[in-house]
C-alpha cells in the first residue's frame, strides 16, 4: 500500500494551494491486508452496515467492489471469500471499471478518483490536482470539498467508459453531460441534462443518461427525452446492450417496476408473483438485458409476507422469486451471523444490486448489514461479509460498516474481549479476538442497538457494567435533532458471568441514552461506586454497585445537558463533558458544549473554562501522576476552510490555562493516555488520521497505516506495547503496530512521491 499524506488548512486561513494540491497526487490506503504500514488488520464479526453500488470488474468475475454510507470501499480478488477496505476520503458515489483495461476503475467521490493498479492505489483525475486551491473540511462530519478553479463539471454523478476507446469517458455533472478524449485531463460540455443521472452507459459516441425521470440520448451534442410513465420517479435504474437490437432499461419507483426494450421510449409495467410488493433496487446484465434482479419487500403471497430478490429471464415478462424470506430463513439462503442473530428482516432486501455484465447468473446484493452473493442465477445465495471460524464464531471477511466506541478487556481473562458497537450492539470473543458473538442475552430488545462503553469490576471475576441505548450515534447532532432527548430509551445492564448474560440494573434512573459509565477505582468492592454520563439527563451516580441510582446535577446550569463522557483524576477529582448543542458551533450562546468539575463524588459541580474560542469538548483524558495536567479532544466549529476551535489542548493548572498542542487536526473524538507510559499519548478524530505523542502531548505525529475517515478512539493494547487498536464510525476496530509514527508525513511536495 501507499502511504496517505493529508493536506490540512493552517490556522488563520486555507492552506497553501500547493500543499493541498499534492494530497491529490497521492495514493490513498489500498493494498494487500498485510502491506499496510503498521500491518494493520480490521476485527469484528464483519457487515453490520449498508453497504452499496456493488460493481463487477467485466474482465474477471472474482473482482468486485462495493461501497457504503461510512466512507470505507472495498475490494475482493476472490469472489467475496476476502475484501480489503481502502479510503478516499469520503463516501463513493458509484464505481466504473474500464471496458479495456482490466487493471483500471474508477471511483466517484468528492472527486473523480482512477487506480490503474487493480484497486492497489488510487489518484485523483478530475479536479485537476493543480487547479486545486483549498479542501474544505468544516462540518460537523469534516466533510471535503474540493475548491477548484477552472472547475466546469462540478459535482460528478455518473460516469462511463467507450468500450472500444479507454481514453474516451463520459462524465455527467448535476445538470450537463461533459465528455473527455484523453482520459480524463481535459473535458468538454456535451449536452445539457434536466436532471441528475444515476446512471450513465456509452456506445458508438452515443451516451445514455438514465435518471428520475426518465433516460436522456445523447447524440451529437444534443439529448432527446425519453420520459418515465407518467407520474413515475424512478429511484434506481439499469439497463443493458443486447447483440442485437435496442437498449434495455429497467426502474424501480413507489409505483412499482417498469422495463423499456427499446431504449426508454416506451416502458411497461412489470408483475412479480403475488400482490403489494414494494421494489427498491434494479440490475440487469449489462451484456444479457434479458436477464435482471429486482429486490422487493412487503410482497404478499401464500398467506404470508416476503422480501428477497426476483428475477426475470425473459426480459421482464416474467418472474421467479429466487430470494424469499419471512419470519424463517429461506432453505437457498445461507446467511452468516446476522439472520443467526438478528432474524431475516433486520437487513431488510436488498438497497442495491449488482449483476455482472459478462455472466448473468452472477449477482450481488447489499442490504442494511450483509452483502449477499449467488452464482447460479439466485438459485443459492451466501453471505460474503462474514465467515465462521472453526471451532469458534464470526469473523469478518473485511466488509465492516461498523461503528464503535471501544474494545474493551476482561481483566480476569485477556482472551475475553468485548466490542461497544452502534446498531449491533455489544460482541464478544472468547478466542482473543479471532472470532465474535453477540452478547446481549438479558438486555432489554430496545436497548440492543448500542453499547457505548462496559466497565469491570477489577477485583470480582465475571461482573461487568454496560451502557446500553436505543439511540445510536451519539454525540452526533443527526440524532439529537430526530427526536427529543428526553425521550430517548436505554439504561445500564449488570453481568455477574463476563457478559453471556445481562440484568437491567437501573433503578431510580428513568430511560435514557447513557454514553459512559464509569467506576471509582477507590469504591469498596462491597459498594462500588459508578457515574453514568446520561444525555439529555446530566450525571447519575450509583453507591450499590448500580443497584440503585440518584441524578447528581447541582450547578449544572443547562437544561436537559448533553452529558456525554467522565474522567476522574487521580486526586479523585471528578469530570464530565456536556456535548455542544448546536451543529455549527456558534460560540457563545447556550447550546456550547462544556466541562464541569466535582470535588465531592457529584454532589456539586463546578464549570471549567475552556480554551478561546473552544466549545464543543469531546474527550479530555487526565494525566495519572499530575491530576493538573489534562488534555482536551475538541471539536472544530463550522468556521473558515477546516473549521475553528478544534484540537487537542493541554492544561497544566487544571483548566485555568489552555494551550494548543495539535491543530493538524480539527475534529478531534478522544485522547488516549497510555496506561503503561503516561508520557505516551493517542489521539484520533475524523479527518482519516490518528496521532501519537511521545513527550506527554507537546508534539504529535501520525501513525502510518491508518486513514479511515472516521476515527473515534486509539485504545493500547494491553498484550503487546507496540500495538494500538482504533476504533471507527463505520469502519470496525483497526488493529496494528505504531512503530514509525516519528516519520509520518502530513504535506509533502509535488516533487515527493509516494512510497510504498
Amino acid at each position: 500500500m501507499r502511504q496517505m499524506m493529508t493536506c490540512v488548512a493552517r490556522s488563520g486561513g486555507p492552506a497553501r494551494p500547493s500543499a493541498c494540491a499534492t494530497v491529490f497526487l497521492l495514493m490513498l490506503c489500498g493494498a494487500a491486508a498485510g502491506a499496510r504500514p503498521g500491518d494493520f488488520q480490521v476485527i469484528g464479526p464483519g457487515g453490520g452496515g449498508a453497504m452499496f453500488n456493488p460493481t463487477i470488474s467485466p474482465h474477471d468475475p472474482r473482482v468486485a467492489l462495493i461501497s457504503c454510507d461510512m466512507t470505507g470501499a472495498y475490494i475482493t480478488h476472490d469472489g467475496g471469500a476476502s475484501w480489503r477496505m481502502f479510503s478516499l476520503r469520503g463516501t463513493v458515489r458509484f464505481f466504473a471499471f474500464d471496458p479495456m483495461q482490466p487493471q483500471t476503475m474508477y471511483a466517484g467521490v468528492t472527486g473523480l478518483w482512477r487506480s490503474t493498479d487493480g484497486g492497489e492505489s488510487w489518484n485523483l483525475v478530475w479536479p485537476k490536482p493543480a487547479a486545486i486551491e483549498a479542501v474544505e473540511m468544516n462540518s460537523d462530519h469534516a466533510d471535503e470539498k474540493i475548491i477548484a478553479k477552472p472547475d466546469p463539471m462540478g459535482e460528478i454523478v455518473a460516469l462511463a467508459i467507450d468500450p472500444s476507446d479507454s481514453r474516451i469517458l463520459f462524465a455527467a455533472g448535476r445538470k450537463a453531460l461533459f465528455v473527455s478524449h484523453d482520459a480524463g485531463a481535459t473535458w468538454n460540455r456535451q449536452a445539457r441534462l434536466t436532471e441528475a443521472p444515476q446512471r450513465l452507459w456509452t456506445r458508438a459516441g452515443v451516451a445514455w443518461a438514465a435518471g428520475p425521470h426518465g433516460v436522456a440520448e445523447v447524440r451529437g451534442g444534443q439529448a432527446a427525452a425519453h420520459p418515465a410513465p407518467a407520474g413515475v420517479v424512478f429511484t434506481d435504474i439499469s439497463g443493458g446492450f443486447p447483440a442485437n437490437g435496442a437498449p434495455v432499461f429497467y426502474g424501480v419507483s413507489e409505483k412499482g417496476a417498469f422495463v423499456s426494450r427499446d431504449a426508454g421510449a416506451a416502458w411497461s409495467a412489470i408483475q412479480l408473483p403475488g400482490s403489494g410488493a414494494v421494489v427498491r433496487a434494479v440490475a440487469a446484465s449489462l451484456q444479457h438485458p434479458e436477464s435482471a434482479y429486482v429486490s422487493y419487500g412487503q410482497l404478499k403471497l401464500d398467506g404470508q409476507t416476503w422480501l428477497g430478490v426476483a428475477r426475470t429471464r425473459d426480459t421482464g415478462r416474467t418472474w421467479s422469486l429466487v430470494w424469499k424470506e419471512a419470519k424463517a430463513a429461506a432453505p437457498n439462503v445461507h446467511d452468516a451471523w446476522i439472520t443467526e442473530r438478528l432474524g431475516t428482516d433486520w437487513g431488510e432486501n436488498p438497497l442495491a444490486l449488482g449483476a455482472a455484465g459478462q455472466d448473468p447468473e452472477l449477482c450481488y446484493g447489499t442490504d442494511f448489514g450483509r452483502a449477499m452473493r449467488t452464482v447460479d442465477g439466485g438459485a443459492h445465495w451466501g453471505g460474503v461479509y462474514s465467515r465462521r471460524v472453526p471451532g469458534g464464531d464470526w469473523t469478518t471477511t473485511g466488509l465492516d460498516v461498523t461503528t464503535n466506541y471501544g474494545i474493551h478487556f476482561d481483566p480476569f481473562n485477556l482472551k475475553r474481549r468485548f466490542i461497544t458497537f452502534t446498531d449491533i450492539g455489544l460482541f464478544r470473543s472468547e478466542d482473543g479476538g479471532q472470532s465474535w458473538t453477540r452478547s446481549v442475552d438479558g438486555v432489554p430488545r430496545e436497548w440492543t442497538n448500542t453499547t457505548y462503553w462496559i466497565e469491570f469490576d477489577p477485583e470480582v471475576r465475571g461482573r461487568m457494567w454496560g451502557a446500553m441505548s436505543y439511540t445510536h450515534d451519539l454525540p452526533r447532532p443527526k440524532m439529537w435533532r430526530r427526536a427529543p432527548v428526553l425521550s430517548y430509551k436505554g439504561g445500564v445492564c449488570r453481568s455477574e458471568d463476563g457478559g453471556h448474560t445481562w440484568k437491567v440494573s437501573n433503578a431510580g434512573m428513568p430511560e435514557t441514552a447513557p454514553t459512559h459509565i464509569l467506576l471509582d477505582q477507590r469504591s469498596p468492592k462491597s459498594g462500588r461506586v459508578l457515574y453514568v454520563a446520561a444525555f439529555g439527563r446530566g450525571v447519575y451516580k450509583s453507591s450499590d454497585g448500580g443497584q440503585t441510582w440518584h441524578a447528581k446535577n447541582a450547578g449544572i446550569t443547562q437544561k436537559e445537558p448533553f452529558a456525554w463522557r467522565l474522567a476522574q483524576a487521580s486526586d479523585g477529582s471528578l469530570y464530565v463533558l456536556l456535548a455542544r448543542r448546536s451543529e455549527h458551533g456558534s460560540i457563545g450562546d447556550a447550546a456550547d458544549g462544556a466541562v464541569y468539575k466535582s470535588v465531592d463524588g457529584a454532589e456539586t459541580w463546578s464549570r471549567v473554562g475552556l480554551p478561546a474560542g473552544v466549545n464543543g469538548p469531546n474527550g479530555l483524558a487526565i494525566d495519572p501522576r499530575d491530576p493538573r495536567r489534562m488534555y482536551l479532544a475538541a471539536w472544530a466549529r463550522a468556521a473558515g476552510t477546516h473549521g475553528d476551535g478544534g484540537g487537542i489542548y493541554l492544561t497544566t493548572d487544571a483548566g485555568m490555562s489552555w494551550r494548543a498542542v495539535l491543530d493538524r487536526d480539527r475534529h478531534v473524538y478522544d485522547v488516549t493516555i497510555d496506561p503503561r507510559n503516561p508520557g505516551l499519548l493517542y489521539a484520533a478524530g475524523f479527518e482519516s488520521s490518528a496521532w501519537r505523542s511521545t513527550d506527554r502531548g507537546e508534539h504529535w505525529t501520525r501513525i502510518p497505516g491508518f486513514n479511515f475517515k472516521w476515527a473515534h478512539r486509539v485504545i493500547p493494547d494491553p498484550e503487546d506495547a507496540g500495538k494500538v487498536y482504533i476504533t471507527t464510525f463505520g469502519g470496525s476496530v483497526w488493529h496494528g503496530l505504531v512503530d514509525g509514527a516519528d516519520q509520518a508525513i502530513d504535506i509533502v511536495t509535488p516533487q515527493m512521491q509516494p512510497g510504498k
